[in-house]
């Protein structure tokens, strides 16, 4: 039999689930196999010279050696295009590794990143310390504040960044309103989309030109491997860029992507493994499974908590009582994803309730299959400094939770006796 041995083509027909689970291999196994083979080799071999010099100077789709490129890891980022629409995706270890290699392409000493400061602890101490050390300047602004971006803006600019829905503050940019201020300066609008996939947010049609994202959350599916992906939807126009436009552009790649891949992921050296690439694309065929599942369930626990009284807050964007919840249904196509925050009276009430959990895990990460809770002040942001804590916006009686895919009410009971421990 004649097997197809060229990926599906994106049919708007289908819908999203179908399209991810029928992606095709770039070429047929031999074996005739419906999940990618786990390529764990280091090196791949060549008929003869002029094939792998080829090879090596993308002049063809050829894998050379796993750090550069492997077929599992290519079938995972054919995933990733199919969900997104994007056309073009790399693969990287993590989703720092994505975050990183992401600025190392565009920032040079001497530029400056507009972005919120409202960002995951790691996120914020690369932008302001380790960047800073090679320098690039990190002005951050108020992302409701369209004038303040705006006057943070010049010519020495080479990004935007945010997060589509900041951790653990929970605030929604306007960025299709953003996305038009960066458009009319040609100024890449990248965002960190990781807490919303695809299959409730269309990143292309808010104006972000680069999505990074932690492949560790929604997409591995229950947390089997650490990984990250950068998207680009190839929506900027490189050639005004003071770093990239000076390169050629190679066939099916833009020149960030050309930039990435060519030199600096071959560099830094954070690849994806086979291993990790195959269990991830097995989540990404049952991601919007579980991400219905998990978002509808953190909407209805976040409005049976608003009700509590030994609660003082809860923060989820779906709630009427969020200041962000009519930007959030006009980009978000259901409930705003699986995290919330709740606010108790104090540090100690936060811990003695944690404690008291006895189905929810004390545990970092998010989108989990579990459900899991944790008190960011004392570990994401431990290390930082009260001055620091207060600038990113990090408060002592807050708690976060991730929704797993436990059923609802075996959640409010979890919590109604933990609440009664307080």
């Amino acid at each position: 039999m004649d097997r197809i041995s060229k990926n599906t083509e994106r049919e708007p027909l289908l819908s999203f689930s179908t399209r991810i689970i029928n992606t095709r291999f770039a070429n047929p196994d031999i074996y005739g196999a419906i999940s990618q083979p786990i390529y764990r080799n280091a090196a791949f071999e060549f008929p003869d010279s002029q094939t792998i010099a080829d090879a090596f100077q993308y002049r063809t789709d050829l894998h050379t050696y796993s750090r550069i490129s492997n077929p599992t890891v290519a079938n995972f980022e054919e995933k990733i295009k199919t969900a997104s629409g994007a056309g073009q995706v790399m693969a990287l270890a993590s989703g720092m590794a994505a975050i990183s290699n992401t600025f190392l392409t565009l920032a040079y000493a001497g530029a400056n990143i507009v972005a919120s400061p409202h960002l995951f602890g790691n996120t914020f101490s690369f932008l302001q310390s380790t960047l800073s050390g090679f320098g690039v300047e990190t002005r951050f602004v108020n992302t409701d504040d369209l004038q303040e971006i705006t006057s943070a803006i010049d010519q020495n600019t080479c990004a935007f960044f945010a997060e589509v829905i900041t951790n653990p503050h929970l605030e929604v940019a306007d960025l299709p309103e953003i996305s038009k201020i960066l458009r009319n300066k040609n100024i890449p609008v990248i965002i960190d989309t990781t807490v919303i996939p695809w299959c409730g947010f269309d990143a292309r049609k808010a104006g972000i030109d680069i999505e990074v994202i932690s492949t560790t959350k929604y997409i591995s599916g229950g947390a089997t491997g650490i990984g990250g992906v950068i998207v680009d939807h190839d929506t900027c126009d490189w050639k005004a860029n003071k770093k990239l436009g000076s390169l050629p552009k190679p066939k099916g790649m833009s020149r960030f992507m050309f930039k990435l891949r060519s030199e600096i992921a071959r560099n830094i050296g954070a690849c994806m493994s086979a291993d990790t690439a195959a269990m991830q694309s097995l989540g990404m065929e049952s991601l919007e499974l579980r991400y219905k599942r998990m978002s509808g369930t953190a909407y209805g626990l976040a409005l049976h908590l608003s009700k509590q009284n030994k609660i003082s807050e809860v923060n989820y964007p779906g709630l009427d009582s969020s200041p962000y919840k009519a930007v959030s249904d006009r980009l978000f196509s259901d409930d705003p994803g699986a995290m919330f925050t709740v606010t108790l009276d104090s540090k100690e009430a936060c811990y003695k309730f944690m404690d008291a959990l006895k189905v929810i895990r004390r545990a970092t990460n998010l989108f989990d299959n579990k459900t899991l809770v944790i008190h960011p002040s004392s570990t994401i942001y431990g290390a930082f400094s009260p001055e620091m804590k207060k600038i990113i916006g990090i408060k002592d009686n807050l708690i976060r939770f991730s929704i797993g895919l436990e059923d609802i009410d075996d959640l409010k009971k979890d919590i109604g006796q933990a609440l009664d421990s307080i």
